[in-house]
């Protein structure tokens, strides 16, 4: 039987992973990837060590898969969205690449937002500008780094520089390209949209588009020496990770919103027409005449990875050596403390939120009779909250029936219905293992005739899958403490620029 790879690069680390063309994972070898912060705001990542460290993690999953390289009949990657990868005319890294937790670029975003660019953006893009937007990184190069604007020759993103690796092409996909630069209604670039953010330099130097199930180059011999592939194994153009994650995990399509609980909070769904609003972005689908509509914050789960790092190190250790989770004990901390009252509440906005740049993180209500498990609870469910933020936008706009939730997160039974009570939806949590990667390998199956297109999923989902259903008292409970998160957010929004100053550098 065939297999497929999914390549997988996340914002720490990257992924190899090798499926039976019937879905089940025969290897996964990962590597972590250092961030690197130069200064604040700026978070970026070392793109000869990306590629190194993921040819490192390819080798080791040929290797562990039991099955011939030759097996291997496509292979496509996906990559965190946004950010921007720079090329040289040598088709060398033009300096580091610059991330999409990145957040220089904020002010000119801001700037343009409260200007007529930001609507004329929305008009004709689909979504307004944010920082980690290839449009506003690309001008604060512009007006900051002017050298190294002169010199760029290519402009790409995390998965192109990863398919420039293994297949020597430069390109994109639909997906990717719709992240600042294309028509929303005709789906291909604007020129127009070059000049609107005063980057006409750039204008006809961005990457060719092709389907995500497109082959676009055979894997390199050099590649092949680095990785153990075979030379020649097709290579396609691959998506979006925030696309892909939906796809792998059975959430691709109109009536249901994907919900992601990872580093961001991604929540998304199909619809068959564009619709655009300053809520979420309108982007480019897997297919012509698909728009995927994303409604996104960099405000999720790695909240609650800070606060374990930053206050249970102790306990983590511990609980590690003596071969016990700290996921297990902070869960049973929660389970007591949502039986009982709690005032306690937590702006998950380590990194940013809905609400704009100079937002941050806050927890209120705090009493001296609270505990670690009422912190806990309130990280969880400002976790859940901010994701309704967006779900609730997108209920105006599409009006979805379920949702569907993944992240390790999901795995947990308490938070999928945690989910479920705070959007009120039914929340189907699939423990689908590597959905991006599965997403990715999906295209790559449908490129190489194994699947009829990448929506055509081989695996039992039934089988993988528990729906979770509201429950009346909590949701009731959960629309009043959610009045208050919001509350909370308005009250904070004339006072999260001072907090900034305070914090910033003399």
């Amino acid at each position: 039987m065939p297999c497929i790879m999914g390549i997988d690069s996340g914002l720490t680390v990257t992924k190899a992973v090798i499926f039976d063309a019937d879905g089940t994972v025969l290897a996964i070898a990962r590597r972590r990837v250092p961030q690197l912060i130069p200064a604040p705001q700026h978070v970026e990542r070392d793109m000869d060590g990306l590629w190194a460290a993921t040819a490192d993690a390819i080798r080791e999953a040929v290797a562990a898969c039991g099955r011939p390289a030759s097996d291997i009949v496509a292979i496509a990657a996906t990559a965190h969205g946004d950010g921007i990868y720079l090329l040289d005319d040598d088709r060398r890294p033009l300096g580091n690449a610059i991330v999409s937790l990145d957040t220089r670029a904020d002010a000119i975003a801001e700037a343009w937002n409260e200007s007529e660019i930001g609507e004329q953006s929305l008009t004709l893009t689909g979504q307004k500008p944010h920082a980690s937007a290839p449009s506003a990184i690309l001008r604060w190069i512009r007006d900051h780094e002017p050298a190294r604007y002169v010199r760029i020759a290519h402009f790409i993103a995390a998965k192109d520089w990863l398919r420039f690796c293994l297949c020597g092409t430069i390109g994109t996909d639909r997906t990717e390209a719709s992240t600042s630069f294309t028509n929303v209604l005709t789906q291909d670039y604007a020129d127009d949209s070059f000049r609107l953010f005063g980057l006409d330099r750039l204008a006809g130097k961005q990457p060719p588009m092709a389907r995500s199930t497109e082959i676009v180059g055979g894997v390199t011999p050099e590649t092949a020496r680095l990785t153990g592939l075979v030379a020649g194994t097709p290579v396609m153009a691959g998506l979006h990770d925030v696309t892909a994650s939906a796809l792998g995990m059975g959430g691709y399509g109109e009536g249901v919103i994907a919900v992601i609980a990872g580093t961001y909070s991604i929540n998304e769904t199909v619809s068959p027409a564009p619709k655009v609003d300053g809520r979420w972005f309108c982007r480019n689908g897997i297919l012509p005449g698909e728009w995927n509509n994303m409604s996104i914050s960099p405000a999720s789960t790695a909240n609650y990875d800070w606060f374990i790092d930053q206050f249970c190190a102790a306990d983590a250790k511990a609980a590690e050596a003596a071969g016990e989770s700290i996921h297990a004990i902070l869960g049973k901390e929660f389970e007591v403390a949502r039986e009982r009252p709690s005032s306690a509440f937590f702006h998950p906005y380590l990194f940013g939120s809905p609400f704009g740049g100079a937002s941050s993180a806050g927890f209120y209500g705090l009493n001296a009779w609270h505990d670690r498990g009422d912190l806990v609870r309130a990280v969880l469910e400002g976790i859940a909250f901010n994701h309704r933020v967006h779900v609730d936008a997108l209920r105006e706009g599409f009006a979805p029936a379920t949702a569907r939730l993944t992240g390790g997160i999901s795995r947990n039974p308490a938070m999928a219905g945690l989910f479920a009570d705070i959007l009120g939806l039914p929340v189907t949590a699939t423990r689908t293992e590597e959905a991006a990667a599965w997403g990715a390998a999906l295209c790559a199956g449908a490129g190489a005739g194994l699947f009829a297109s990448p929506t055509d999923d081989p695996r039992d989902l039934a089988s993988i899958e528990t729906t979770y259903q509201p429950d009346p008292d909590r949701r009731k409970a959960y629309d009043e403490k959610y009045r208050v998160f919001l509350d909370l957010a308005g009250a904070m929004k004339p006072l999260w620029p001072v907090l900034r100053r305070l914090g910033a550098e003399k």
